[in-house]
């Protein structure tokens, strides 16, 4: 009888944990979804007041184009107002974002975890009270000398600024990853004959592909979302694509156009998705490694 009870209880709380994973996917994937669907929709029927199920039926979309679907808005955005560069312009800054501070990151974390001196505890927490300002406050020191040196508006400016605003938050995870690799490792390689950076660069760094990894997915998802800084430091015609999706919306003196922004966005957010999919794994693994100390 015990045993009946048991398993029903099991059966239950399985039930429940699935059903309520299912709830929560539904809830997390329902707005990316709903904005896809809409994606392929003219303005009055995805923002119908009248009727909201003009949304789903695409009615005055069939009138319009002769299709309850139609690509007019990623049309518009790709082509018409040249969106295509606004992407180019993300993948170059997201590049050279991620592969600086990683540089930087792995060569400075690495160099303060194996430091016994004082100082490394109070650079890291200075690093760190750079890293909770507000960025905005901090990007506004850039301007004057961009303005005067006549390099606002160009990628590379903002690519500095960029990895300079990262650089505390990536020493910070690669010195924890750092850390948890014990320093015998060093030691050993040492004593095969390997100098300092040898044994950086042929046993410790192998080891740390999953936090490097990881931190390298941070920096970009970084430079990729980024809007205040690249809406203040990038002009009209180097825009990336979060500033450039704003533009589409309109201001009070220009008319926009809804439906580009909401192709826009949809073609900015699939990228992300693959990303994780694609990088699941390391990921995890590397939040784990970073999280146990050796």
């Amino acid at each position: 009888m015990s045993d009946t009870v048991a398993t029903r209880r099991s059966l239950g709380l399985r039930l429940t944990v699935n059903g309520f994973v299912i709830f929560w996917l539904i809830l997390a994937a329902f707005p990316f979804l709903w904005t896809f669907w809409g994606s392929f929709k003219i303005e009055l029927d995805f923002f119908s007041i009248s009727d909201w199920t003009n949304a789903l039926t695409g009615a005055l979309t069939q009138e319009a184009h002769g299709s309850s679907f139609t690509g007019a808005g990623y049309e518009g955005a790709w082509i018409q107002e040249e969106f295509w560069k606004a992407g180019i312009n993300t993948t170059l800054v997201c590049i050279f974002v991620v592969i600086t501070s990683l540089t930087l990151g792995t060569l400075g974390g690495y160099a303060l975890s194996r430091s016994g001196y004082r100082y490394t505890f109070w650079l890291l927490i200075t690093a760190l009270i750079f890293r909770a300002l507000p960025p905005i406050t901090l990007v506004a020191g850039y301007l004057l000398p961009f303005f005067e040196w006549n390099l606002w508006g160009h990628l590379a400016t903002t690519v500095i600024v960029l990895v300079a605003l990262n650089q505390p938050f990536t020493l910070w995870m690669l010195h924890s990853f750092f850390q948890s690799i014990p320093k015998e490792l060093d030691e050993s390689a040492k004593v095969d004959g390997c100098t300092q950076f040898q044994a950086f660069r042929h046993v410790i760094i192998p080891v740390m592909w999953p936090g490097v990894i990881t931190t390298g997915l941070f920096s970009f998802l970084l430079a990729y979302n980024d809007f205040a800084i690249t809406s203040m430091l990038l002009s009209k015609e180097n825009q990336t694509m979060i500033p450039k999706i704003v533009s589409f919306m309109g201001t009070t003196q220009t008319e926009g156009n809804v439906m580009f922004a909401v192709a826009a966005v949809v073609s900015a957010t699939a990228p992300l998705f693959v990303l994780v999919m694609f990088f699941q794994r390391q990921i995890v693994s590397g939040l784990t490694a970073g999280a146990v100390k050796g």
